[in-house]
């Protein structure tokens, strides 16, 4: 049922959206694995402002190409699943480090999170026929996002109060 109503524009728009939900996910990841964000040593804040540009100028020259060259769902498809595998296994690898050394459960789920998505994904690239023509991969991938979702969020959350409690012990 899933963009059975498009337009050519809210088609565009809704893989432009995508890449650029996949893209800032690999943009924060470096980020916050190598805590980009910290002012000290200041090159992590020259290298904070080359990333933005990379991640920018990649994201553009992917939306002029789909744009001015060519509409190519393949090309797309692989640009998206290419930059969530580096995302995922950066998260994967920070999550083994970060639970062997916290040894608290909760650093493990991105890891976790990573498997989830990776199987949800799956019904993405492994397409089928919708089932009696209303249930087909695509919504289940969608379905298979919520989940992961409010987990991410989860972890986010205590991953900056475990941040804020190393802030305060410094201090």
């Amino acid at each position: 049922m899933f963009h059975t109503r498009d337009f050519d524009i809210t088609e565009k728009l809704d893989y432009f959206a995508a890449g650029a939900s996949v893209l800032y996910g690999l943009y924060y990841t470096p980020i916050r694995i190598f805590r980009l964000d910290q002012r000290k040593p200041p090159v992590k804040a020259a290298l904070l402002r080359l990333w933005t540009l990379v991640c920018i100028l990649l994201y553009a020259a992917h939306v002029l190409y789909l744009t001015l060259w060519r509409w190519d769902y393949t090309y797309n498809m692989a640009a998206n699943v290419a930059v969530g595998v580096v995302q995922n296994i950066l998260w994967s690898s920070f999550s083994v480090k970060r639970y062997r050394r916290l040894k608290k459960p909760w650093a493990a789920w991105p890891g976790m999170i990573v498997a989830w998505i990776v199987m949800a994904m799956s019904l993405e690239l492994l397409d089928f026929a919708p089932v009696k023509g209303l249930l087909d991969a695509h919504s289940l991938w969608h379905l298979g996002t919520v989940g992961p979702t409010i987990w991410w969020y989860n972890f986010l959350v205590k991953d900056a109060q475990q941040d804020i409690a190393g802030e305060r012990l410094k201090a």
